[in-house]
């Protein structure tokens, strides 16, 4: 089973995020932060942002070994869109819109291996009476 991070309504194009995507899909997580971290673009954080996220839901939740994760898929999709007017000549009003993303990163790697506890004992201590 995989581990997904998803990250919506960040205020960036989805071009624009897409763009940086691209660059990491595929790759491991290790790699894919070390490329976000040397990109120098907005996005770049966001989407490092959303790697983190996933890497540690796979630590954490599903407890794979956090060397051994690659990214699966990473999918950028538009969320809303806020419309907004700008001024124009003449005492017009020009639409134009606020576009925003969703992110969607999905991790996998190697299990790891279950340490094995001792059983409980339910023997309890006898008091010497003395």
């Amino acid at each position: 089973m995989s581990a997904i991070a998803t990250n919506k309504g960040v205020r960036i194009s989805p071009r624009k995020v897409a763009a940086v995507a691209d660059l990491v899909r595929g790759r491991t997580v290790a790699d894919a932060l070390v490329i976000l971290s040397h990109t120098p673009r907005n996005s770049a954080l966001v989407v490092a942002d959303t790697v983190k996220s996933a890497r540690a839901n796979a630590e954490h939740n599903h407890s794979y070994k956090p060397d051994s994760l690659t990214i699966i898929e990473i999918s950028v999709t538009p969320g809303p869109r806020l419309k907004r007017f700008r001024a124009a000549a003449r005492g017009r009003a020009l639409k134009f819109e606020r576009k925003s993303s969703h992110i969607r990163v999905v991790v996998d790697g190697e299990k790891r291996v279950a340490k094995k506890v001792p059983a409980k004992t339910t023997e309890q201590p006898q008091e010497e009476n003395a």
